[in-house]
């Protein structure tokens, strides 16, 4: 479960690290990167050492949009 101060940190990002996708999604980093491999969401290199994910395409390959709003904090 997403604690409070995550939750708000997190829901005011456009993009995030592969970390923070994982506690958005409640998986691990390895499948994070899976889904990058299979073309499922879009790795955005921003450095050398530093890749993002879209969050608004996570939330619509996953349908999240309307769940993560009914999400109390």
């Amino acid at each position: 479960i997403m604690s409070k101060e995550i939750f708000t940190e997190l829901k005011n990002k456009k993009f995030y690290r592969a970390k923070e996708v994982t506690e958005y999604l409640g998986i691990c980093k390895s499948n994070v990167w899976r889904l990058s491999k299979l073309k499922k969401i879009t790795p955005i290199k921003i450095s050398d050492k530093v890749t993002v994910f879209s969050i608004d395409e996570i939330n619509k390959v996953f349908n999240l949009n309307d769940e993560v709003s009914k999400w109390k904090v």
